[in-house]
């Protein structure tokens, strides 16, 4: 069996038709969901792209594999889901974006050579590349945000895109009307539609460098596909930049009580330049549109991949998994972009379909159990037919589910966010070590623990799912907090960091050093069954002891 593993960036949960929207029909995610089960309690274990990206392909907590923030780089050494896959006999491939900063320092002091087949895979999150775009080609005073060559670029001015950078002229920026570029940085620009053909833009043309992969891959193999959209910037080409207009855009889910006395951190968060802006109607009146133009194209262009396996027969051998690294607010809670952990930044979709016959049962239908993005890659490697390593992967397969048994599951999830690079840090007067936060969430009750001395946050979804009410502002829910507190410190204290040995290494290696003759702390050699001391009991002549 093959494996096409679908990410796309920054697509919230609830903007998909088969999770309710009230607009925006994705027939093609439903399409998949009705052949298979849709998850509807999955989340990330970070709410940024590159810690919750690495979460994601290492199968392993933040706080485990330490590349907690974006351009944090993966130590070299951390295996990824390309080891355990290769291991199993199946390969595993890239197509777009992974946000993988490599261990460049560790790899040096190694003497690994970016050269090597093992020095690509360490640069490349163990992934084989068949071809990477991280998708940010911005620009400004003091050069490129991403310095590497843009495979995408190159493809635009193949296409006689002028300009050095037809990604932030053309991909990202509409017409203004004075005829210079309008850019999709700016919010007031997202109702433009993007100077480029639709066929050209970024979506389309990652699908058709996946297509070109199937085309002459040959399995078992795992591809990972990795759209940059719809993350920003907000702006989409013709025709889906009208598609939807201030009349589809779902008022925002925020409440006056989240600004009285909110928690430092939050607050911290609610008066930044992003919230400020999408705080604003008018912004998210423009933004929503373009936003949801976007995640219509990522829809059409999933049908481009399905009808392509249909056509080939590659449904029949295909497990199809959709999901996401993170959400967007989108002026909810007062917030824009992700970082913090309501449901819109750390819930994410999840939509597995598993060909095989063992899934016919759960077909079209939900799976309300608490799903962790790290569960992912022990479900990928049970359906390669490996065996999970459990001391170093954190995650569990989903596999029993797709398959219609009901499995012993975990209580609680949780996630975590490192904003020690960001101004919230700074403007809090927090040390790096103290600018850390952790979710668990136990399904009813989901609380936030910072680092630094605050208080904590807590919300009932249950009574309060739209999460308007810090319960951790009063006193009535202390046993609650108590009981979530002890689930972080169960968290904290897993057995983390012993990937060099399984249990069953241990199990194996108990008593083992007896029958090698270590034998210490013996009174008279009777504690043991004679064939140990044997060797230590033979005759000896006594020539070396002075009379």
């Amino acid at each position: 069996m093959n494996i096409l593993f679908v990410m796309y960036d920054q697509l919230r949960f609830d903007y998909l038709s088969c999770a309710g929207h009230p607009h925006l029909q994705t027939p093609n995610f439903d399409r998949v969901a009705a052949q298979g089960m849709r998850f509807t309690n999955a989340y990330v274990q970070s709410p940024i792209c590159g810690a919750s990206r690495m979460s994601y392909y290492t199968g392993r907590y933040v706080a485990s594999h330490g590349a907690a923030w974006n351009n944090f780089p993966l130590r070299v050494g951390e295996q990824t889901m390309g080891d355990h896959l290769r291991r199993a006999g199946m390969g595993c491939w890239l197509i777009g974006k992974t946000h993988m900063k490599p261990d460049a320092e560790g790899m040096e002091r190694l003497g690994i050579s970016h050269d090597s087949v093992i020095g690509a895979r360490q640069a490349e999150c163990g992934f084989d590349v068949w071809i990477r775009d991280d998708g940010l080609w911005a620009q400004g005073p003091d050069g490129f945000y991403d310095t590497r060559r843009s495979p995408y670029n190159a493809y635009l001015a193949s296409k006689g895109y002028p300009t050095d950078n037809p990604w932030a002229n053309h991909a990202n920026a509409g017409i203004g009307p004075d005829g210079r570029a309008a850019s999709g940085w700016m919010l007031g620009n997202a109702d433009k539609p993007a100077n480029i053909r639709e066929e050209d833009s970024e979506t389309p043309w990652l699908t058709r460098r996946t297509i070109d992969f199937i085309e002459q891959a040959e399995g078992p193999w795992c591809a990972h596909v990795s759209y940059i959209k719809p993350h920003w910037p907000y702006i989409v080409p013709a025709p889906y930049h009208d598609m939807f207009g201030p009349n589809h855009v779902p008022p925002a889910r925020r409440h006056a009580i989240e600004q009285e006395d909110p928690h430092p951190v939050y607050g911290a968060y609610m008066g930044n330049k992003i919230a400020s802006a999408f705080q604003r109607e008018e912004v998210r009146n423009k933004v929503i549109p373009a936003y949801m133009g976007l995640v219509k194209q990522c829809d059409d262009q999933l049908g481009v991949l399905l009808d392509h396996l249909e056509a080939t027969g590659r449904m029949q051998d295909t497990m199809i998994v959709l999901t996401s690294d993170h959400g967007d607010y989108l002026g909810d809670h007062w917030l824009g972009e992700k970082d913090l952990f309501h449901e819109p930044s750390v819930k994410v979709p999840m939509i597995i379909y598993d060909p095989r016959s063992e899934a016919d049962a759960t077909r079209g239908t939900t799976c309300d159990a608490l799903v962790e993005a790290i569960d992912l890659v022990p479900t990928f490697l049970e359906a390669a037919g490996g065996t999970i390593p459990g001391h170093i992967l954190e995650g569990r397969s989903l596999q029993p589910w797709l398959h219609g048994e009901t499995p012993e599951w975990r209580d609680y999830v949780i996630s975590e966010f490192d904003y020690s690079a960001t101004p919230q840090g700074v403007k809090l007067g927090l040390e790096p070590a103290d600018c850390r936060l952790f979710m668990v969430c136990d399904g009813r009750y989901k609380m936030m623990h910072a680092q630094g001395g605050f208080r904590p946050m807590l919300f009932d979804l249950q009574t309060d799912p739209d999460e308007f009410h810090d319960l951790a502002k009063g006193h009535d829910h202390e046993d609650v907090i108590a009981r979530l507190y002890d689930h972080l410190a169960q968290w904290g204290r897993r057995c983390s960091q012993r990937v060099t040995r399984s249990d069953e290494d241990i199990r194996n290696m108990r008593g083992k050093s007896l029958r090698k003759g270590i034998l210490p702390f013996l009174v008279d050699g009777s504690e043991v069954p004679d064939e140990l001391t044997e060797k230590y009991r033979k005759p000896v002549e006594a020539r070396y002891i002075e009379e």
